[in-house]
């Protein structure tokens, strides 16, 4: 006799474009336990395991929450309606959801307004999918096309827009609810017997992140990202820690709702996000190996992308197989060819290290040093597509070289030494690359250190001031003397671009306020709950290459409406970073 002893869904909120897979445990007629499927076919006593999905009819027109998407939206901003802002941000469950977000959400209308004044239409977010979801939005705009536009104040003195009341577009109806089905998977239904049931809430549609403009440096004027591609003579790299899936527990992320941790979710949110960024080069860390494998390399060969992977040395069972995640590099394959790849281990090099350490000390070297740390290094060759990046092509001669490394740092803040050692290590293995072919040289990922540490001090001024307190952590004496830690590469951190502007453009004074001043960098890149600060950089030759354009930074702020990341709108606790750059006449070094 089969029996069902557990059903369970991963989440009771169903995402649009989102796998939801049920669990189903069953105990077999001679008593053993089974996850796997037991067909019509080779059922023995005429019970087998059948799915049958269903659906309430009209739910798709059902409008969420911008601020809790599992929630029904009931609200919505009269400015935003009167500005033909994007619906899906104006949309609000209760009149306190609306008032606490309104310090967020009033900087839509300051931005709508800039729009305007230069003579730019606002749209619907790039990110936003659902179909159904946006005819019914058209349908609420005629139903409130009448209404009229009043304020109201705040208990704090802020001014806020009184939103519209729209309970008749959202009523939670449950008596002759009409149920449709809509698929088929795993459910156990017995012949004599009721099925087994598992009742999730509505079908929301996938929050919409914020479009992020790449800012020009020149002109100061801003493009979503989605609406430009790498102008004649420039090209554009991306770093990303996507956060890979090994670490995306809820213990550590709590705040973050259990569908939104998913990675069912997190990776189709992921991948809209980084091909709307349309980047040439895309260096992403914390890529899962058999997510990349399955999901990102033919996801992204789909948008004309070719990839190189290179995953960390050691390995995680999950139960199933074993994984563990690595830095990937994607790039057009319609702009560059690769012409060769490096692989650094870390751990190769601690073992030839530790080959010239005393036997007492190899041990407890090789035991602080290993760590699965790696990098990949892909030189690139841009191809001829009439005058890319400047140049020519002549009969014979390569069109223009690219040199670039994808790393990420070991992550324990108490092993300082290592960090700069792999540092320090990844720096020595650049310059044998360009001593043998004078070329543009970046390096992106997340080296997992913080503005003003070692290792950063050694990537931005090419050495290590022996008195830097980080050189105090030091047991195995690898570190000194300290007159080694040095490096000839010309390298500056991208970003700091935003530093060095000057000027009363309100686009400045906003960026340069989500720039600390005192390092020149971001005033962050990970943000989470116990932690904010900067761990990403792009360095680049600063004697081949200019910075033309940069991503704009996120303000704190915003994401803390969230708590933090990762977020129902954000699938990673990093943000991504974005450059675009344009090669300077060549001249050996």
């Amino acid at each position: 006799m089969l029996s069902v002893v557990r059903v369970h869904l991963p989440t009771d909120i169903p995402i649009v474009g989102c796998e939801l897979s049920a669990y189903v445990l069953l105990r077999r007629g001679d008593s053993n336990l089974s996850p796997d499927d037991v067909t019509e076919a080779s059922s023995t006593d005429s019970c087998f395991l059948q799915c049958r999905w269903f659906r309430l009819q009209g739910e798709q027109k059902v409008l969420v929450c911008c601020i809790h998407p599992s929630e029904p939206a009931t609200l919505q901003c009269v400015q935003c309606f009167k500005a033909k802002l994007a619906q899906s941000q104006s949309l609000h469950c209760t009149q306190k959801c609306f008032i606490d977000s309104w310090r967020h959400h009033v900087t839509m209308h300051q931005q709508a307004a800039d729009k305007r004044e230069n003579g730019l239409e606002e749209g619907e977010s790039p990110f936003m999918f659902d179909l159904n979801a946006a005819k019914a939005l058209r349908s609420l705009d005629r139903s409130l096309s009448s209404a009229a536009t009043h304020t109201a104040h705040h208990s704090n003195g802020s001014i806020y827009s009184s939103p519209f009341r729209m309970e008749s577009h959202n009523q939670n109806r449950e008596a002759g609810d009409i149920w449709c089905e809509v698929g088929q998977g795993r459910t156990y239904t017995r012949p004599t017997a009721a099925a087994h049931q598992r009742k999730t809430s509505r079908v929301i549609p996938a929050p919409s992140p914020t479009p992020r403009r790449l800012l020009s440096l020149n002109s100061l004027e801003g493009m979503v990202t989605e609406e430009r591609q790498s102008s004649s003579g420039t090209f554009t790299l991306l770093s990303y820690n996507i956060l890979s899936d090994l670490y995306a527990n809820s213990d550590q992320y709590s705040y973050c709702p259990p569908w939104a941790l998913a990675w069912t979710y997190r990776r189709q949110n992921l991948l809209r996000e980084i091909v709307a960024y349309r980047a040439d080069i895309l260096c992403l860390q914390e890529v899962q190996s058999d997510h990349y494998e399955e999901f990102f390399a033919p996801g992204l060969e789909k948008h004309g992308y070719t990839s190189i992977y290179k995953k960390k040395t050691g390995e995680v069972y999950t139960g199933s197989i074993y994984v563990i995640d690595g830095c990937a590099t994607f790039f057009r394959r319609d702009r560059f060819s690769l012409v060769k790849k490096y692989e650094v281990e870390f751990n190769k090099a601690a073992q030839s290290l530790s080959e010239a350490l005393i036997p007492t000390t190899k041990k407890a070297a090789l035991s602080r040093l290993l760590k699965d740390n790696v990098a990949l290094i892909v030189v690139l060759e841009a191809r001829d597509t009439g005058g890319f990046m400047g140049t020519q092509a002549v009969p014979g001669k390569r069109v223009q070289l690219l040199c670039v490394a994808d790393t990420h740092i070991h992550a324990n803040q108490e092993l300082k030494d290592v960090k700069l050692w792999q540092v320090h290590t990844l720096l020595k293995g650049l310059e044998k690359i360009t001593a043998s072919a004078d070329i543009p040289m970046l390096m992106a990922g997340d080296f997992n250190s913080v503005p003003g540490s070692a290792p950063h001090c050694l990537l931005s001024t090419g050495h290590v001031d022996p008195s830097h307190p980080d050189l105090q952590v030091d047991p195995l004496n690898i570190l000194r003397p300290a007159s080694k830690l040095c490096h000839s590469l010309p390298l500056v951190s991208a970003y700091e671009s935003f530093a060095r502007m000057n000027g009363i453009d309100p686009t400045v004074e906003k960026q340069r306020r989500r720039m600390d001043l005192t390092t020149s960098e971001p005033q962050f890149t990970n943000c989470t709950r116990d932690f904010l600060g900067t761990l990403d950089y792009i360095f680049y030759t600063v004697d081949s290459l200019t910075v033309e354009s940069l991503l704009e930074l996120l303000d704190e702020d915003t994401l803390r409406k969230d708590t933090a990341l990762p977020s129902p709108e954000w699938s990673s606790d990093h943000i991504a970073l974005l450059v675009e750059f344009r090669c300077k006449p060549r001249m050996r070094r």
